[in-house]
């Protein structure tokens, strides 16, 4: 065996070794996401003191697995880890082209995968230093991203609005446009995929993830995704009681084509 897998699978053994539940579902995802280079992976990051072990699922997507690692100075994180064989290719190349940050041209679909997530990380630090409320990106490496963990300090993270709607439905609102303004305005990009399953109520307060299709203003498609993001949240948050129009919203941010 290489040694490089030999250690990585010594330290897969450590990072499953505390508090996750050994039954056959966890296994099945176990093998769905764990592959030789993710382990490899997740070992070199390991090594560079990023994490030491991972400690249960927050999430499960189409296309990746979110999970809570804890560092060697215990403290959590968030763990995206991108899976290869389940991965939607055609939609990663059409939100990749007309980024100029990004030239792809080869049909491999790992490097596509990483390409996607470098465009992830990127994404979340433009927001970060834009000053919009995302998880602070950490580092990523291949198919694995290391971010912030939103939630409690006894590692309970905080749900998505739509599994738990803010109890001040207005008050929300109104500091999600705010979000949403300097989302667009500072960082100068738009979500492409904004909804309550992407939008964290942590505290009664806004937090924007899952920026992996995030796009720049210069991208052809750029405006078309706002309009659809607007939409979006319009129709879920008249569920809340929330009245508004798009043209009020669109004023409202007054984005910079």
């Amino acid at each position: 065996m290489d040694s490089k897998i030999a250690k990585a699978d010594a330290k897969h053994e450590k990072i499953h070794s505390e508090k996750r539940k050994k039954d056959n579902s966890e296994r099945k995802t176990g093998n769905e996401i764990f592959d030789k280079i993710t382990l490899e992976t997740l070992y070199k990051l390991a090594n560079q003191g990023h994490i030491d072990i991972l400690n249960g699922e927050i999430s499960t997507g189409k296309e990746a697995n979110v999970l809570t690692g804890i560092t060697d100075t215990e403290e959590y994180i968030a763990v995206k880890i991108y899976r290869i064989a389940t991965s939607d290719f055609k939609k990663m190349d059409y939100y990749l082209k007309g980024d100029p940050r990004f030239n792809i041209k080869t049909k491999n679909k790992r490097k596509i995968i990483y390409s996607w997530v470098t465009k992830e990380f990127k994404n979340l630090t433009r927001l970060y230093d834009a000053g919009v409320k995302v998880p602070k990106p950490i580092t990523s490496a291949n198919n694995v991203l290391l971010i912030e963990f939103i939630g409690d300090e006894n590692g309970n993270p905080a749900q998505p609005v739509k599994n738990q709607p803010p109890e001040n439905p207005e008050e929300f609102w109104n500091k999600l446009l705010k979000e949403l303004k300097l989302f667009v305005n500072e960082a100068k990009l738009v979500h492409g995929d904004l909804s309550n399953y992407n939008i964290l109520n942590l505290n009664e307060n806004p937090v924007i993830i899952d920026v992996s299709q995030s796009v720049v203003l210069d991208n052809p498609i750029s405006k078309e995704l706002l309009e659809r993001d607007i939409n979006t949240i319009i129709r879920e948050y008249k569920k809340f009681g929330i009245e508004t129009d798009f043209n009020e919203i669109w004023n409202y941010i007054n984005p910079k084509f």
